[in-house]
């Protein structure tokens, strides 16, 4: 299932909000203002989860989006992915309206809001887990070179963490997309 987005052609991913939550990602601190690694602009980020649906977090343990420290365990894969608010601001790829990121801009993108950022983050997000996503086209090149199934959770799964919090798993379509393109 792709999301489709008619104001936003080209960005599909093909995982909610909803789903990244419930599946277990960032280590189970995005959603806590001083959660994960203090950042270089401040202590505490302004995120707030309350200011989504209830049932994003319906049957979700705390433990999975607000926990004060990174714990890999919270994570679908069970593995470390990505950098800590630190380096994400020290990228520069932080802006004031979602100054937790990508995932905070996505998870307001798909309530609704618009804004002068979409553009940006829509091509981050195509640049990591598109078509021609560097991530996506890394898990299919090991997943090709392991001789294994394209759902083969031991199969780069730091890489399939990091497409989890760009709302995006590898399905079948994709792989046999991938696969015969040559």
């Amino acid at each position: 299932m792709r999301l489709i987005f008619p104001d936003a052609p080209g960005f599909e991913p093909n995982l909610t909000p909803a789903q990244c939550i419930k599946a277990g990602i960032f280590g189970g601190c995005y959603f806590n203002p001083r959660g994960g690694k203090p950042g270089i602009l401040g202590r505490e980020v302004k995120i707030d989860h309350k200011e989504f649906p209830h049932s994003w977090f319906k049957n979700v343990p705390e433990k999975f989006f607000l926990s004060r420290r990174y714990c890999a365990s919270t994570n679908k894969y069970g593995v470390k992915s990505g950098q800590d608010q630190a380096a994400w601001e020290l990228a520069g790829w932080m802006r004031e309206q979602d100054p937790r990121g990508w995932f905070q801009w996505y998870c307001r993108f798909y309530q609704g809001r618009r804004s002068p950022d979409d553009a940006r983050q829509i091509q981050r997000w195509k640049a990591c887990a598109g078509f021609l996503g560097r991530w996506r086209n890394q898990l299919c090149s090991r997943i090709n070179g392991s001789g294994r199934a394209f759902d083969d959770a031991g199969v780069a799964p730091v890489i399939r963490q990091t497409l989890l919090h760009w709302a995006y798993e590898l399905t079948e379509y994709d792989w046999e997309l991938w696969f015969t393109r040559g």
